[in-house]
Order: C-alpha cells, then sequence, then structure tokens
C-alpha cells in the first residue's frame, strides 16, 4: 500500500540513499561496449582482407611498388569504413539514454526538487505536466486530465487517459509483466513516453533495466551481428582463390624448375601468376559498386549506414512494416460523420446544417492554439483525435480564430476514462451553453433528444439501435467514433450537468493510409516480396489499413500479440507463412516474428519509427528507420533510414540492391574468366613444354589493362529491364549460382587456349619469341575486353544489348585499348615490355583468336533467346 506520508510528503533524504543502494541508479546500462581501438582491430581479423595483404606483400616482393600501394589503400579504407559503421551502431543505446528524461520533479522532504532523473528510486512522487516525459516506470496516484503519448513504445497513434481517483491500491495490481494488461493498466506510465496534457502525480515502482525501456536495451545488446550475405560469400571468394594461386604457383614454378629453367625468373613468374590469379581489385571493386548505389539511393532519399545492407535489401524476400507512419499518415483524420439521420463521407460529399455539432467538437476541446502561425498543421497542438476534429472543420487559422474567440469557456468537466466524456459550459454573446463529446455508447444513453434537419426530436429507442448500427458498421471499418451532444436549459455544475443531452451526431476518425504505400506494396508482391504489417493497434484497425494497402484479403491472416502469447516459437513459425498482419504486439512479439521468418530461410527486412521497433530492426538482415518520424534509437540500430518516411523508397532500395548483386556477379565472372585465362595460358604452356607464352611484366601488364577500370565500369552496369520482375533469391544461394561457375570456367578455359593457339600461330609461322609473346599478349588482352560485354547480360547476347547505355564501359575499355597500343608502338615502352609493333597481318591474327569464342556464343544466346 502507499503510504499516506509518503504520498504527501515524498521520500526522506535517508529514505532516498538506501533505497539507491538496494535498487540502483535510473539508468540504462551497456553491458558488452567494446572500445573504439578494438573494434578497429577486429577490421583486419577477415579472410578476404588477409587474401589482400597477401597480396600486397607478392608485390612488394617483385618490385611492383604501384600495385602494392593500392591494394595497401584498399585494404584501410576497407578497414575505415568498418570501423566507422560498427562505431556508429554502438551508439544505439546511448540513443536510448538519452529518451529517459534528464529532470525530474519530486517530492522529497515534504518540499517539490528538481533532480537529475538518474537518482530517482523506486517510492519516488514525481510531478507531471504537460510536456514532461516519465523518467521511469510507475503509475499514477493522482490524475487531472491526463494524456500521455505512448507512441514511442505501442505504436499506438491515439494518445492515452491515465486515471488515479484512488490512490490507495496495492502495488501488485499495478505491475504490468513482460507487456501483459493489468487490472489498472489505465494508471500505468512508461519511461521515455511524453505527457501530452493535464497533470498529475506519478509514483515510480520500476528504475533503470528494470523498465519497459529498459528491457528493450537489454534486447538490443543480446542480439547477434550477422555477416551479410555478400560478406560470406566475399570469405567463400578468397578462401578458394588463395588455394588455387597456392596449387598454380608451386605446378607452374615446380615444373619450370624440373625443365631446367632459371630458379629466380620461375619464381618471379610463379608469383606474378599469384598476383593475376588473386582479383586483388575485387574487394575495391564492390567498396566502389556499394558506395555508388549508395550514393544513388541517397537522391531517392534513402541513407544507407552500413554498404552491404544494400546488397542485402537484394534478396529480401519479407518486409515486415511498422503501420502508425510507416504505411500510414500518423495523422488522425475524420473520415465519415453521422449526422441528420444519414452517413456522410467527407471525401465525396460536404455537409450542411453542422452547426451544433461542429461547436460540440471544437469547443469541447483542449487542443491548444497559437494563432500566429499560418498553417493549421502549425497553429494545432494536442491530441491528434482532437486535432482531427477541428481540422475536419477548418482550413485557415484565421477562421479558427475568429470562430473560437465568439465563446468563453466558463466550466468544464475535463475527458474521465471512466465517464469517456468531456462537458463544457461556454458563453456564445448573453447565452450559455453546454456541449458535451465523448464515447458514443456513453454520450447516447445521456441523450433523450436528437437534433435533425435543425428541429428537435424525441431520442427513441429506434432511434438509437439505428444510431447504433451506424457505429458498429464504422467500427467495423476501423474508424474510431466520437459522438457530440448539447443543451441550453438546466446547465447545473455537477454531475446533472449531462443528463437530457440532445444528440447530434458522429464522427470518423481513422491514420488513413499513405496513397504511395499502396503502389509500393504492388511492386513489392511483383518482385516477390511479401509484404507484412507489424503493429501495436487494434486488430481491427490494422485489418482494415492492410486490405485498403492490398496487404492482405481476410482476417484469417491477421494473427495478434496474444495469440503468440499462447503458442510456442514452433507452432509460430508453423503458421507464419499465411500471415500478413500482426496486431496488439509487444517488443518481444516483434522479435519473435522476425525470427520465425527468418528460421523459415526468409531474409527480412524490418522497417519502423519508434523505440518499440528497435531490437526487431536490429534482428532482422536488413532494419529500415524513419528519417523523420524515427527515434535515435531506431536509427543507430537500422542499417538503412529513409528520409523521406516514405514507404515506396524501399522499393527503390530493393531493386538497387538487385542490381548492385547483378553487378557484382558480372565483374566476378569477368575478373574469374579473364585470371583464369591468363593461368591457363601459362599453365598449359608449361604442361605442353612450350616455351613460356608472356613475361612476368607481361602477365602483371594484363592485370593493370584489364582488371581495372573494365571492372569498375561493369559495376556501374545499368539493370536490365526485367530486373523486378525477377523472384529473390534463395537466402543461402551462392554468388555462383544459376551457371555462374561454368560460364567462369568454360569462358576462362577457351580465353586461355585461343591465347595459346595464337602465340603457337606465330611460332608456326617462324616469327622470334617477342612477336609470339606480343601475338598472345594482345590476344589475351582484347579476348578479355571482347568479354566485358558478353558479361553484361547472363540471359541475353551481345547482339541484344545497347553497347552505348553504359558509356562508362564504352569508355574504360578503350583507355585499355590505347594502353595495350602504347605499350606496342611506344618504342620507350616496347622496351620495358619487350613487346613489337604488329603488322596488319598479324593484327588478323589477333582479331580472330580473340572475337571467335565471343561470336559463336552470342549467335549461340540469340537463336536461344528466340
Amino acid at each position: 500500500m502507499i503510504q499516506e506520508k509518503e504520498f504527501t510528503c515524498g521520500l526522506s533524504t535517508k529514505e532516498v540513499e538506501k533505497r539507491i543502494n538496494n535498487f540502483g541508479l535510473n539508468e540504462l546500462t551497456h553491458n558488452n561496449k567494446v572500445s573504439a581501438f578494438k573494434i578497429f582491430l577486429s577490421q583486419f581479423n577477415d579472410f578476404i582482407v588477409w587474401v589482400l595483404i597477401a597480396a600486397t606483400i607478392i608485390s612488394g616482393v617483385i618490385g611492383d611498388k604501384a600495385d602494392a600501394i593500392t591494394i595497401l589503400i584498399i585494404v584501410i579504407i576497407n578497414a575505415i569504413l568498418g570501423f566507422v559503421q560498427e562505431f556508429r551502431t554502438e551508439k544505439s543505446l546511448e540513443a536510448l539514454k538519452e529518451l529517459a528524461a534528464p529532470t525530474c520533479k519530486v517530492l522529497r522532504n515534504s518540499s517539490i526538487k528538481i533532480i537529475n532523473s538518474i537518482y530517482l528510486t523506486i517510492g519516488d512522487i514525481v510531478i507531471l505536466e504537460a510536456g514532461d516525459r516519465i523518467p521511469a516506470d510507475g503509475f499514477f496516484v493522482e490524475s487531472s486530465g491526463i494524456v500521455v503519448d505512448e507512441s514511442l513504445l505501442t505504436g499506438e497513434s491515439v494518445g492515452v487517459n491515465k486515471d488515479a481517483k484512488q490512490y490507495k491500491i496495492n502495488d501488485s495490481q499495478l505491475k504490468v509483466a513482460n507487456g501483459q494488461s493489468a487490472s489498472k493498466k489505465n494508471n500505468i506510465g512508461f519511461m521515455g513516453t511524453t505527457v501530452v496534457k493535464g497533470k498529475g502525480l506519478f509514483k515510480v515502482d520500476s528504475i533503470g533495466m528494470k523498465t519497459e525501456m529498459g528491457k528493450i536495451a537489454d534486447l538490443i545488446q543480446n542480439i547477434e551481428e550477422e555477416k551479410s550475405p555478400l560478406n560470406k560469400r566475399l570469405d567463400s571468394l578468397g578462401k578458394i582463390l588463395v588455394v588455387i594461386c597456392i596449387i598454380i604457383c608451386a605446378i607452374v614454378t615446380g615444373m619450370g624448375i624440373i625443365r631446367g629453367n632459371d630458379v629466380t625468373e620461375m619464381f618471379l613468374l610463379g608469383v606474378s601468376l599469384a598476383v593475376a590469379a588473386i582479383p586483388e581489385g575485387l574487394a575495391a571493386i564492390v567498396t566502389v559498386s556499394l558506395a555508388l548505389g549508395v550514393s544513388r539511393m541517397l537522391k531517392k532519399n534513402a541513407l544507407v549506414r552500413k554498404l552491404p545492407a544494400v546488397e542485402t535489401l537484394g534478396c529480401t524476400s519479407i518486409i515486415c512494416s511498422d503501420k502508425t507512419g510507416t504505411l500510414t499518415q500518423n495523422k488522425m483524420t475524420v473520415k465519415e460523420v453521422y449526422i441528420n439521420g444519414r452517413l456522410h463521407e467527407l471525401e465525396k460529399e460536404k455537409i450542411s446544417d453542422y452547426t451544433k455539432f461542429m461547436k460540440s467538437l471544437v469547443y469541447c476541446n483542449d487542443c491548444n492554439y497559437d494563432f500566429t502561425k499560418n498553417k493549421m498543421s502549425e497553429s494545432l497542438h494536442g491530441d491528434p483525435t482532437e486535432t482531427a476534429l477541428i481540422n475536419m472543420f477548418f482550413q485557415e487559422v484565421k477562421d479558427l480564430e475568429s470562430f473560437i474567440k465568439k465563446t468563453t469557456r466558463i466550466f468544464d468537466i475535463p475527458f474521465d476514462s471512466n465517464r469517456k466524456m468531456m462537458s463544457v459550459i461556454v458563453k456564445e454573446g448573453e447565452k450559455e451553453t453546454c456541449y458535451v463529446k465523448g464515447a458514443p455508447e456513453r454520450v447516447i444513453e445521456r441523450c433523450d433528444y436528437i437534433l435533425e434537419n435543425n428541429k428537435i426530436k424525441p431520442f427513441t429507442y429506434q432511434k438509437k439501435k439505428q444510431v447504433a448500427d451506424f457505429i458498429t458498421a464504422m467500427s467495423s471499418r476501423a474508424l474510431r467514433c466520437i459522438a457530440g451532444a448539447y443543451k441550453e436549459e438546466h446547465l447545473t455544475h455537477g454531475d446533472e450537468l449531462e443528463e437530457n443531452l440532445i444528440f447530434l451526431g458522429i464522427a470518423g476518425s481513422i491514420d488513413p493510409p499513405r496513397e504511395e504505400a499502396r503502389d509500393a506494396v504492388l511492386k513489392c508482391k511483383l518482385a516477390g516480396i511479401k509484404p507484412v504489417m507489424i503493429t501495436g493497434d487494434h486488430q481491427n484497425t490494422a485489418l482494415a489499413i492492410a486490405k485498403a494497402l492490398n496487404i492482405c484479403n481476410t482476417s484469417e491472416q491477421v494473427m495478434t500479440g496474444d495469440e503468440i502469447e499462447q503458442i510456442s516459437d514452433l507452432e509460430l513459425e508453423g503458421k507464419i507463412k499465411k500471415i500478413r498482419v500482426f496486431a496488439r504486439v509487444s517488443p518481444s512479439h516483434k522479435l519473435r516474428i522476425v525470427r520465425a521468418f527468418k528460421k523459415k530461410g526468409n531474409i527480412v527486412a524490418m522497417t519502423g519509427d519508434g523505440v518499440n521497433d528497435a531490437p526487431a530492426i536490429k534482428e532482422s538482415d536488413i532494419g529500415i528507420a524513419m528519417g523523420i518520424s524515427g527515434t535515435d534509437v531506431t536509427k543507430e540500430a537500422s542499417s538503412m533510414i529513409l528520409m523521406d518516411d516514405n514507404f515506396s523508397t524501399i522499393v527503390a532500395a530493393v531493386e538497387e540492391g538487385r542490381i548492385i548483386y547483378d553487378n557484382i556477379r558480372k565483374f566476378i565472372r569477368y575478373l574469374l574468366s579473364c585470371n583464369l585465362g591468363e593461368v591457363l595460358t601459362m599453365f598449359l604452356a608449361t604442361l605442353f613444354y612450350l616455351p613460356n607464352p608472356l613475361s612476368p611484366i607481361q602477365i602483371l601488364l594484363v592485370n593493370l589493362a584489364t582488371d581495372g577500370l573494365p571492372a569498375i565500369a561493369l559495376g556501374i552496369d545499368p539493370p536490365e529491364q526485367d530486373i523486378m520482375r525477377q523472384p529473390p533469391r534463395e537466402k543461402k544461394e551462392s554468388i555462383f549460382a544459376r551457371g555462374l561457375v561454368e560460364k567462369i570456367v568454360i569462358r576462362g578455359a577457351l580465353i586461355g587456349l585461343c591465347t595459346l593457339l595464337s602465340f603457337m600461330v606465330g611460332r608456326y609461322y617462324k616469327m622470334n619469341l617477342e612477336t609470339c609473346r606480343t601475338l598472345a599478349l594482345c590476344t589475351l588482352v582484347m579476348s578479355q575486353l571482347i568479354h566485358v560485354f558478353e558479361c553484361r547480360s547472363e540471359r541475353h547476347s551481345i547482339f541484344q544489348i545497347n553497347l552505348f547505355t553504359n558509356p562508362y564501359l564504352v569508355g574504360a575499355v578503350t583507355i585499355s585499348i590505347i594502353l595495350l597500343c602504347s605499350v606496342l608502338y611506344v618504342p620507350f615502352l616496347q622496351g620495358v615490355f619487350h613487346t613489337v609493333a604488329l603488322s596488319v597481318n598479324q593484327w588478323l591474327i589477333v582479331i580472330f583468336f580473340s572475337g571467335i569464342i565471343a561470336f559463336i556464343n552470342s549467335v549461340y544466346l540469340l537463336i536461344k533467346s528466340k
């Protein structure tokens, strides 16, 4: 029981010290905080980074300082990017701490004191009024029209009324455990939520990590970070390449030494091949592709905080979206009105003869007005439903100001959660009138008359039933109904004021769906992505919005938080496939939902704006926060932020993710095919006891001419037209899936074979070794530059692709050809790279062997597509 003395005087200083020692400070703690230095060092504990460092050492050993410096810069840039991203995620708990009120007013030693909220303890009596943030969990022991905005935790867009007429209540009756409702939940207040209006006294019964906010903080810390699919596949690729390099170096070097070649020359050749085999530009190109994708997305109002998240979006199969503010406008709007005996849809018609009804909703209203503002949205402050009622009648601030100033409020009975009504007496000129607003069922039972077409008529049983039927119909459409009434006689200042009323009408309001969200949902479905709504709102409201957006069709596709509580995780996994709407859910429910989808093999994106979304956002494969309405906690836990809070931006992000993944496959196909061609050229020559067709310096030249700019240009290739009509790829799909390995091996083998054949043709025509090597060098480079255009599509022929849709690729290939010609025809470079100028006939040999395979393959694809 709350002690009378404790309620009127507050805690003593001695008692406060004792309780702080027992219960600790009222703060959110971070158990596993990692130092910035450790975060930075961890960036180098990655297999692909080890590969790059090895390539740096190898390049340095053979004297290729430019290559070594380039690779080292790539390693450092990657480490810095990784550090910045990971360090920023550590701020999520700091953002949570900011949500706790920094100071609060408490009763201590029979006086009011302002203290830092971390020194608040269990049993403290806090004084709260409009605008205050609740500093801990507890319950109201005295309330005067208290309304609290709990959307931060619940997602509900409607303010919650708090009632506390009786303060001598057993504390255990007021506990809320694990998000479950208690018998007096309308008395409960939660840390971080805000008092919208009213004032009262609040008793603290949970602090710090024991609060609902603390539980969310704990959920965030206990979620393990997973690598993105891209990182996992690059790790696998790095391991494969290292093994290939070691085997090739050993075979080529060993066979050359056995044949009696110079040991030093063979070692340099083997190392050069190793450098060629490792596409050291791969990590850089991936980073560049992702960074350019991020830049494009930022122009579309999507800010990516973690580069791999772009690629992860591309394989998203489920988007779990919060309702309030994400799929809806987070703005209550009056949609339908029942007046004069019939229903009016405000979007289609104007209401006549509504003056009294308007007065009941506008005068009987506790919104705060700022008439210095020009826009209605800026001039009104208060409960969203009450502002919606005013916006229904007024579009201009000056008109509202004129209307309000015509009257004076001389008495009011504030809204009470038990009565569910509010009444005011206003003086209009010399006449006094009572206006009443409240829950329809409560208002109707106090009305004896009804106003229809400016005539007062008896409110008979049949009339009341008719009105009740309309209310039921409106509620089934998820409209929140508010009734209006009035009286002009017997205006006492007691409870009887609200008797013998004249009924006026019903206003039905709803938080409407975003128009652009409807199109976005359709695009998601066409792309094979299932949109799922997760909300704290009532299931009827959620279902109505979901139907309007075509997320679901029937109530069978809706599951509530209570239903989730009653089933195990395994049962949830079994049922989740058919569910499209989750209503009345808590933060822990959201986590279970996301985990259940992931267990079924889905890659899950989670959108949201409130603190309640942060744990699920962090648990999901990609978390998406709202930039405007989103809290700092949610943003810091997310991978991507929607700057315009627009659900449709996610679709653009999904498309960008798919483009980037396809482009990564393109340049992996290109790089590995080309590198395999280089390796096989040398390996086959060694196998058939031929002279080395390329010198070490020429191998590095090929690497420079073909691996850099063309591969980067592929990374920014425009998408194929049907990219958003393909189903999402499987979560466990290898980056080499769908025949990519076969394409790489076959094309790489043919590049190597054609290069070796051009070398052998030169030898057949008795050309000297330098000329034969120049033929091989040009064939190898040109075949790779032709192949880069083949890599632009996995399904279409080179003859079906507009080569000029990617001017960067055309430019890169042109630069590579100029570089090759310079090496052939500039005397100084001829000496460095051991080349000779080729004649026209020799160029015909090069063109034939470098183009024949591409020509045959393109003709085959062209015939196949028809």
